[in-house]
């Protein structure tokens, strides 16, 4: 198994189907319970364990999924309402480090249930030709928001495995 990328890297086709784009919202709409499934019972000690040598922590992951998440959701309003934004980066392995990943998960919780309930909100009324709707990543060039939403499905997902493994 590749301890990096448990479930695979991320990839979909130049064509997106509405069932894929579907399929990806539904992900990200559960992806807060499933999450809080997973993490709900962990004690102080298995949060300090990490998926792999060098990896993030169980406690540094929930934060950087808030981080990464919300991230997201404010590229897709900038999508939505500006033509073809050129949206910031940000050095999320330095996010991991700074103060507040000390916090408890239960913050970051809170957080990501609340900002997925807006952000689904969000991507369940997207028509056709918003999907198509594009900002300029500097590092990965245009991204539609239908291949956004694929990317964020993924992301959750990703996470949850190196959560997985890292209790084990």
């Amino acid at each position: 198994m590749n301890e990096r990328y448990p479930i695979g890297q991320f990839s979909c086709g130049e064509s997106i189907s509405s069932e894929e784009v579907q399929l990806w919202i539904h992900e990200i709409k559960t992806f807060p319970a499933r999450l809080n499934e997973v993490v709900n019972e962990l004690d102080e000690e298995l949060l300090k364990n990490t998926y792999r040598e060098g990896g993030w922590n169980i406690r540094q992951l929930v934060h950087h999924i808030a981080d990464s998440h919300l991230n997201s959701y404010i590229r897709f309003k900038l999508a939505l309402t500006e033509n073809n934004p050129t949206i910031k980066p940000y050095a999320e392995e330095k996010w991991a480090e700074l103060p507040d990943s000390n916090l408890p998960i239960e913050v970051s919780l809170a957080l990501i249930q609340s900002l997925h309930e807006r952000w689904v909100y969000i991507l369940e009324k997207l028509t056709v030709v918003q999907l198509k709707r594009t900002f300029t990543h500097p590092d990965a060039g245009d991204i539609t928001l239908e291949k956004n939403i694929g990317l964020y499905a993924w992301h959750g997902n990703h996470h949850l495995a190196h959560i997985r493994n890292a209790i084990k």
